[in-house]
């Protein structure tokens, strides 16, 4: 309104005051699309959310939701104070002073309660299941943060000897400047949903669930290793809180003060570096971290993406066919020169962190007799599953999935073949309709060869 007013009366025409970005944000609906408002009884109380949630599950939630102009819903819940159990809000229970809690069947008041009898049931609890993303992540970074400060015992800095760094160590310093300059650049831009995500996938898939599995055996010996895994960890977590900071201030205070007890010295000193320093008091008042462009390095962190994939694949395979932890499997990856190349030195990570051996790597190799394909980024996927496999369901899978698939390639198959669509569709949006065409084809097919395989 101030800028309107100053807009208005000419001031800025006229250089008196300077001018001032305006931030415009979303808007915030509830699960039915509509605006919430007090007269509707549909919004969400966000003293409500921080007592179920958390505080920093609140303020990273709402940076997660904030993606510009695009409207947000947000599914309202009433949270029962007899059971605890969530009761969605509907547009007729809303309205209600008193609500029969469905789970215990308890009433409890709503914000339209009046009467004494009405609010001596106790006032419900207005969250929204939204917010379970803010505290989930919150809980995964506490998590690998004890993780780390237990294995950073004993930790001191010292200067890292060329070549002391693993292929993990540069994969996760790559990721570490490329991730703080696409955040400084995304908070620069008032873009707060974007820096949110990417910190958001980068803490949870990147360090938490990948670098600090791969490190764990490296803190069981005591030697230069270890060093340089404690100095390399010590570095990654005091950079992600800095960055985390604005969206999750106190757990990453917290943190930041149990960091400084076990690292009170921190940085990798290596040449052409600055060496390590003295942590500040407070992660508030630390420095921005800057993003080091000598450790960006393009094609390990492509090794590592594709490693992600194919890993996560043959984890995917395990879940699905309830393949207990204590048997190993092999697998078998179809890709090019290219891709094996970048997987070849990956070998080991896969047995350590999925108890699985790859035992053919490259093109133009046979899939197992009897296995489970899944394709990836750049490469197929076939895990040998003849020793745990169940053929009869594992036909049915395959049946209902072929069928789903024709289903999606006779519909692509019929756009492709409108003549008005092909003719009045803009270039990259047919482009675009004909490759996940070419995608779907090529599933089917390795359906179809799985089928063939189990009947055989």
């Amino acid at each position: 309104l101030w800028v309107a007013r100053m807009v208005l009366m000419g001031e800025y025409n006229r250089g008196e005051i300077p001018f001032q970005e305006v931030f415009i944000h979303p808007k915030i609906l509830d699960g039915f699309g509509e605006t919430m408002s007090k007269s509707k009884g549909n919004g969400v109380d966000p003293l409500d959310v921080i007592d179920k949630f958390g505080a920093d599950a609140l303020r990273f939630g709402i940076a997660y939701l904030t993606t510009e102009t695009q409207d947000v819903r947000m599914p309202v819940e009433f949270v029962c104070l007899h059971c605890d159990a969530t009761v969605k809000q509907t547009k007729k229970n809303r309205v209600l002073p008193v609500v029969p809690c469905p789970s215990c069947s308890q009433p409890f008041s709503t914000q339209w309660a009046e009467t004494d009898e009405e609010k001596s049931h106790g006032r419900a609890a207005v969250t929204s299941e939204r917010f379970e993303l803010g505290r989930n992540f919150c809980n995964k970074l506490w998590n690998a943060s004890r993780f780390a400060l237990t294995n950073l015992e004993g930790y001191e800095p010292e200067a890292l000897a060329p070549g002391a760094l693993r292929i993990e160590d540069r994969w996760l310093l790559s990721r570490l400047a490329t991730v703080t300059k696409e955040v400084t650049e995304a908070l620069g831009a008032y873009r707060y949903a974007d820096a949110a995500r990417t910190l958001y996938d980068f803490a949870w898939n990147e360090f938490c669930s990948f670098y600090v599995e791969m490190t764990k055996a490296r803190f069981a010996e005591e030697d230069a290793d270890k060093a340089v895994a404690q100095a390399v960890l010590a570095h990654g977590l005091d950079t992600l809180l800095r960055l985390l900071a604005p969206m999750t201030p106190f757990l990453t205070e917290e943190v930041w003060s149990l960091l400084g007890e076990v690292a009170p010295v921190r940085g990798l000193t290596r040449r052409g570096l600055p060496a390590a320093v003295p942590a500040a008091e407070s992660v508030c008042v630390a420095e921005w971290p800057m993003a080091n462009g000598t450790d960006i390095d393009p094609t390990i962190e492509s090794q590592f993406a594709v490693f992600q994939e194919v890993l996560g694949a043959v984890r995917e395979v395990r879940q699905g066919q309830s393949i207990p932890w204590s048997e190993t499997l092999d697998f078998a990856i179809a890709c090019d020169d290219a891709t094996a190349a970048l997987l070849e030195p990956m070998t080991p990570y896969f047995a350590q962190m999925a108890k699985a051996t790859p035992t053919a790597l490259g093109p133009a190799l046979s899939a197992p007799d009897v296995a489970i394909s899944k394709k990836v980024a750049g490469a197929e996927v076939h895990v040998d599953v003849s020793r745990f496999i169940d053929v009869e369901a594992e036909t049915k899978r395959l049946e209902k999935e072929r069928e789903q698939k024709l289903k999606f390639v006779e519909s692509l198959e019929a756009k492709l073949g409108n003549e008005k669509f092909v003719a009045n569709a803009p270039v990259e949006v047919v482009q675009q309709q004909r490759a996940k065409l070419d995608e779907a084809r090529q599933a089917l097919a390795s359906i179809d060869a799985s089928l063939a395989k189990l009947n055989k």
